[in-house]
Order: C-alpha cells, then structure tokens, then sequence
C-alpha cells in the first residue's frame, strides 16, 4: 500500500487507540477546485504536525500532543496505522458538523472554521475502521510529501498484512452507529 491520507498527529494518535473513528477534511490548497475526496476505500495514515496547533483539540487531547510531539522526531514520519473507509458523509450544514460533538477530539470552534473556509461551507465527515500495523515503518520526510494536501504516494509500498484493528467488532460498530445516527438525522448527503 503507497496511498496515505495527512493528518494531524494527535488525531491519528486517537484514531489508533480507538478513541475516534471519524476525521472531519475540508481539503488542502493543492486539492483544487473540486476540494477534497476520498481518493480509496483503504489508505496509510501519514500522521504530521503540518497546521496542527495544541490549542485546536480539547484539553486532554492537548495533554496527549504534549507527550507525543518530542517523540516526533524532526525529518522521519513513523507510520502505524492503515485505516478503511466505513462510511463518509458530506455535511452541508454547521449544526451538521456540531452534531458529531463527542465523537472527535478537535474544538467546536476549529470545526467551525473549517466548515466556513472556502467556497462553499461543508465539510467531509469519515468513519474509519483503523488498524495497527504489526511494527511501525519509519520513513524520511521526503520534500514530496510535504504542502497543503489531503493524499500522498509514498516512496515504497508498505505492507498492511497482520494488521489488527483499534477497536473490536462490537465497539467499532457502536461508534459507527453513533455516526451514522448523528450525521442522518441532521440531514447530511453522501453515501
């Protein structure tokens, strides 16, 4: 697998031990007109501190990012995680996006924002079923993967096999329901 999805670090770091499955995406400058899209079902997460700011996640997710960023080391991305897209929703409304409240780790006000940048005020909701790859893969951080973007190639496949997921059958599937209920009753679009 070469297809990784950039995300935050502490988010990623949430996403691998199960405390969230979704991710909310806007899209990146170099996304272009169309904005963001699920590019695949199935992707490597590439965790990085590219706009990530302590101060846009709640506080114990702040507390995390304090223990998590001096392991960051400076010019390797370590990956861990691949993740499966379960289901996506585009939310087209910022009572939407307000409605996933508890299921993430950023504040309503970075949700805000981000629903309202741009050309048109959305965002795209995705609940990912995550799994741990059986050891880490530490890559350099190559100029390539670097820019305002959602989706990157990387350099060499890595391998997703023995892989096991965050979260069991049972509580994925709570989480994902909780989803589904939140974005459907709010009238978001997309599958």
């Amino acid at each position: 697998m070469r297809l990784a999805l950039k995300e935050w670090a502490v988010v990623v770091d949430a996403l691998g031990r199960g405390q969230q499955i979704i991710i909310l995406r806007k899209g990146g400058l170099r996304e272009g007109p169309g904005g963001f899209r699920v590019e695949q079902s199935e992707f490597l997460l590439f965790p990085t501190l590219f706009h990530q700011q302590r101060d846009s996640v709640l506080p114990a997710a702040g507390r995390r990012f304090d223990e998590l960023a001096p392991r960051l080391a400076a010019g390797v991305v370590g990956i861990e995680y691949f993740a499966r897209v379960a289901a996506w929703r585009r939310l087209e409304s910022l009572a939407a996006a307000q409605a996933l409240r508890g299921q993430h780790i950023w504040r309503e006000e970075v949700i805000a924002g981000r629903f309202q940048w741009g050309r048109s005020p959305e965002i795209h909701a995705l609940a990912l079923r995550v799994f741990k790859l059986p050891e880490r893969v530490d890559l350099p951080m190559l100029p390539v993967y670097g820019g305002c973007k959602s989706w990157i190639e990387l350099e060499r496949e890595i391998s997703a096999d023995a892989a096991e997921p965050a979260l069991d059958d049972e509580a994925f599937a709570e989480k994902l329901a909780q989803f589904q209920r939140a974005a459907v009753a709010n009238g978001s679009l997309g599958p």
